[in-house]
């Protein structure tokens, strides 16, 4: 979008390259940057600027302080072991075993949860390896993966509360020259955030205080005043940086486990989960199922689109008033917004809990799902009306500039088209959601006749409206689209006797430096109003890497992760 010089205007006060102060007239709107945060970049109008991150040093020196580098006068530290299975409790435990381990000074029984507080980690780690605890799993200690599977098919059946609709679906169907079925499935996943949980409390009759990384410091401080009795304006939250976050610092059960666990201990207790402890007892991306159906007329384009999402609703629990005539908004993100142009489209939801495991946000949520299901189908339908992918979304594009710009940009970008070597190939995906931004990806896989696939590049093309930095912007695609790899290739969270059965990075691979791909990130200039961008890089990349694959091997993936489904027999 040109600028008009009328309405748009940088003002500055420049030193060299530097700039100290500048003023930013946008659409009538003037912004100003104060001095003393130094931006670097050319002025000229329309260009951007990049400013320099403020905590940058500190978290390359090491001076960030994160929850987990409390230190606190005369302060324990305690470690916990919570049911294995969720709904048991503790049987039986050896608490003289533990006692008698040097440094070790007491030990905290909450039913559900065991904490050893020690003087130091190593002695509280060692504390609870003594306890040798015996748990009553109660009902939920035979539930595997494919129980919740089987639960999830049954739901599908059923028809759902519907999200969207227009035109006339079943009879579009019926009556295409080719109709298409398929039923994708992503699992559970953790978000194995490199500073596990982590809370130091201090609980006195007359107060609360809270030492935590958190993305949810309200919720924080409600949850220790409910469990202590006390006033809000009696409880502080002292907030950290964050390990990583991802979602799983929305929720508060860890800081709920702490000041209980604080509430028997005199003085400041730091509760540190080990990283099993942190895998094994995680608020997971849920399991989704979901149901695709769409009718080809005969020169394959499509005239009609149905799409049915199974899973549970997390906003039902998180934020209950979200949550309305059956319908959560967050696990149809993406599906309602689907942006090309076919006559006939339906968007159902059908509700279904687990109880097996907790249930949260993801980094990228309802889209790290969706735009999977969504973009890997339309890529169904371009193959079944042999088609190249971005010419089949280009044609369904016309109504849509911004979705149609992105895909130009990074097709162009990435090559498409152009001869790649024997066993690689390319993959295309879409992505617009509630954030407001549009982005398209090309991903480049290579894959051996083992199956192993090694993604070498990946190109994402950004309109999320006025960029206020465009370092940041590509600092978090490039940081989602690494988190999504993981996703896509490895991530798997599966249950075996009620029993998360992953517990460290061995068995729940995330991508390594050496393992991660070039990455090019390409930003559309626009004054619409700013997008989100925290996640889509996460959300698009699934499907990017699944279409890649089906380009190399013909072999289409509906489930992730990928993992061994490519290896030979």
């Amino acid at each position: 979008m040109a600028r008009d010089p009328a309405r748009s205007r940088y003002d500055a006060i420049v030193l060299g390259n530097d700039l100290l102060v500048v003023t930013i007239k946008i659409r009538d709107v003037d912004f100003t940057v104060l001095p003393g945060i130094v931006l670097k970049g050319d002025l000229r109008l329309g260009n951007r600027f990049a400013a320099k991150r403020l905590d940058k040093a500190e978290k390359v020196n090491g001076k960030a302080q994160y929850g987990i580098d409390v230190r606190l006068p005369g302060m324990k530290i305690a470690t916990v072991a919570a049911s294995p299975v969720l709904g048991g409790k503790v049987a039986a435990l050896d608490e003289a075993k533990a006692m008698a381990i040097p440094g070790v000074h007491q030990i905290v029984n909450l039913g559900d949860v065991v904490a050893v507080v020690a003087d130091h980690m190593w002695a509280a780690k060692q504390g609870l390896a003594a306890l040798a605890i015996r748990w009553d799993d109660g009902p939920n200690g035979n539930v595997s993966t494919a129980d919740v599977v089987q639960g999830l098919d049954a739901a599908s059946q059923q028809p759902g509360v519907v999200a969207r609709t227009q035109g006339h679906v079943a009879e579009a169907i019926a009556g295409a020259a080719r109709k298409i079925d398929a039923v994708y499935q992503v699992p559970f996943l953790a978000h194995a955030t490199m500073e596990p949980m982590n809370c130091t409390v201090h609980v006195r009759k007359d107060g609360c205080e809270v030492w935590t990384g958190s993305q949810t410091l309200s919720r924080a401080q409600a949850t220790a005043a409910r469990v202590t009795g006390l006033p809000l304006e009696k409880v502080v939250v002292h907030n950290h940086f964050l390990g990583g976050g991802f979602g799983r610092r929305l929720e508060f059960d860890w800081v709920t486990q702490a000041v209980r666990i604080g509430q028997k201990v005199e003085g400041p207790v730091k509760v540190v989960w080990t990283r099993e402890e942190d895998m094994q007892h995680e608020f997971y991306r849920p399991y989704y199922y979901d149901r695709m159906a769409a009718g080809l007329d005969a020169r394959g384009k499509p005239v009609a689109w149905s799409h049915r999402i199974v899973g549970p609703a997390i906003l039902a629990r998180y934020l209950p008033p979200a949550f309305k005539n059956g319908l959560d908004s967050d696990a149809v993100d993406a599906a309602v917004f689907l942006t090309y142009d076919i006559p006939a489209i339906q968007v159902e939801y059908v509700r279904h809990e687990e109880p097996v495991l907790n249930t949260t946000f993801w980094r990228g949520v309802g889209p790290t799902h969706n735009i999977f299901v969504m973009e890997s189908f339309m890529d169904e339908l371009a193959a079944a009306a042999k088609a190249d992918p971005v010419e089949y979304r280009r044609a369904l594009l016309s109504k849509v500039p911004r979705a149609r710009a992105v895909l130009d940009l990074a097709a162009k970008a990435a090559g498409w088209g152009r001869p790649l070597p024997a066993g690689h190939g390319r993959g295309v995906a879409l992505l617009y959601s509630w954030w407001g931004s549009y982005l398209a990806e090309v991903a480049e896989v290579e894959v051996s006749k083992a199956g192993e696939v090694r993604v070498h590049r990946i190109v994402c093309a950004v309109d999320c409206g006025t960029v206020i930095n465009p370092d940041i912007v590509t600092a978090q695609i490039e940081g989602g689209v690494n988190f999504g790899i993981s996703g896509a290739l490895w991530g798997e969270v599966t249950l075996k006797n009620g029993r998360v059965e992953q517990s460290n990075f061995d068995n729940y691979r995330v991508l390594r430096m050496n393992e991660a791909p070039t990455i090019e990130v390409h930003l559309v200039r626009s004054l619409d109003a700013p997008g989100g961008i925290g996640e889509p890089g996460t959300s698009i990349t699934a499907p990017a890497l699944a279409n890649a694959i089906f380009a190399a091997t013909g072999k289409r993936l509906r489930r992730l992760p990928v993992k061994d489904q490519l290896r030979s027999a």
